[in-house]
């Protein structure tokens, strides 16, 4: 039996109707009590984010994107450019990619920590190789680890398209808090 290859259409359908799930899961955007974040593995975290058991990040809400899926060392959110983010000059605006692939990577950070510990970003390294357009379609930024060591972890990162075409690279140091 001959297996069929899903067309564009239905891989962008496939993709939209993914992040439609997860948008009907998710709890009004906010902040979680720093207290109740320090009680939760990371997994727990995430899940209750997922599960819409604890407020999704204002973030996802202001830029337009949502987490997909989560393990750990590897995050994926997916978003859809549009035009709130186009720059003067007709495409996507740089800093939609480096938000997407930023929370990506530190996301991916996070799923490596210890209850109680935190990130920040030290160091934020993008290589643009497309541009990005309102007619891309949804785009993921897939986030991994490299190195998780006492006091920073590095994680690099992917912004591809849904027939797996390249828009975006990139690498960050973090700097692990609270050891």
């Amino acid at each position: 039996m001959t297996e069929l290859t899903p067309t564009r259409e239905q891989k962008i359908a496939a993709w939209e109707a993914a992040a439609a799930q997860m948008r009907q899961r998710l709890a009004e955007p906010g902040v979680i009590a720093l207290q109740e974040l320090r009680s939760k593995t990371p997994q727990e975290f995430f899940d209750g984010i997922g599960a819409g058991e604890l407020p999704a990040p204002p973030i996802n809400a202001l830029i337009g994107f949502v987490p997909l899926e989560w393990s750990q060392g590897r995050f994926i959110f997916q978003g859809t450019p549009d035009m709130r983010h186009y720059n003067p000059l007709g495409t996507v605006h740089g800093g939609y990619a480096a938000t997407l692939l930023d929370s990506a990577m530190g996301c991916a950070v996070h799923t490596m920590l210890e209850p109680g510990l935190g990130y920040t970003t030290t160091d934020l390294r993008i290589s643009y190789i497309r541009a990005l357009t309102r007619d891309t379609g949804p785009i993921r930024a897939e986030g991994t680890i490299v190195h998780v060591g006492r006091s920073t972890a590095l994680a690099e990162g992917r912004l591809y398209d849904v027939d797996g075409k390249l828009y975006a690279t990139g690498s960050t140091t973090c700097l692990i808090l609270g050891r």
